[in-house]
């Protein structure tokens, strides 16, 4: 099964793929993960990425299309979830053609909604474990202990720079603008099942199982 994850930053999508991946053996395709790899990769694709991210630019989507490609040639396993990509539009269209080309489909959309003053909530008060990834938060999640990961025991725990007021309502207006028209295209393609994403996180994850299993 083959599913794009849809939401604004901060509406859950990072955990929803890390239950489904731990839970239906699913491949997580995140495109700033392929990113970082394939600058340290040392290929051709790499040396490329490495060379428009060192210059300050953005990558374009020929690159990132190229990248998943590569993903798509090798174990798949349960399926894969797209998680930051597309973004727009016409990277909608070239996914589109790029399943169709490999003789994949895209099975499923889900949406995760959240409105804007609850993730800046959630956001300003977000860190993770650079350790094992592990997501937290000052008021709704808060490690057992202090500056210690409840999971792996690691003391690095991190807030992105971005995590503030004003870079995520900035952050929020370019998702409205570029992102959010592809809650309209799937929807129309029948793809988009809206999950409300402001329930507990075990009622989000059950909304979004019994999406992918209708």
């Amino acid at each position: 099964m083959n599913i794009i994850l849809l939401g604004a930053p901060g509406a859950g999508k990072g955990t929803q793929a890390r239950v489904l991946v731990e839970g239906r053996n699913m491949v997580q395709l995140s495109t700033g993960d392929m990113l970082r790899a394939a600058r340290t990769s040392g290929t051709e694709m790499g040396k490329k990425v490495a060379a428009i991210m060192d210059a300050g630019q953005l990558v374009t989507d020929e690159i990132v299309i190229g990248l998943i490609a590569e993903q798509l040639d090798g174990d798949t396993k349960g399926g894969l979830i797209f998680d930051g990509f597309p973004r727009t539009l016409a990277q909608a269209d070239a996914l589109g053609d790029l399943l169709a080309a490999k003789g994949m489909e895209l099975d499923a959309v889900v949406e995760l909604r959240v409105d804007d003053e609850a993730l800046v909530d959630r956001i300003t008060g977000r860190f993770t474990c650079g350790n094992c990834g592990e997501v937290y938060h000052d008021r709704t999640k808060p490690t057992k202990v202090e500056g210690t990961c409840d999971v792996c025991g690691s003391h690095d725990l991190k807030r992105r720079a971005d995590d503030n007021e004003d870079s995520l309502r900035q952050r929020l207006l370019e998702y409205y603008k570029k992102t959010s028209p592809l809650i309209g295209y799937y929807h129309c393609k029948g793809n988009l099942n809206a999950v409300d994403g402001l329930q507990a996180m075990e009622k989000v994850t059950a909304d979004v199982a019994a999406a992918l299993d209708a």
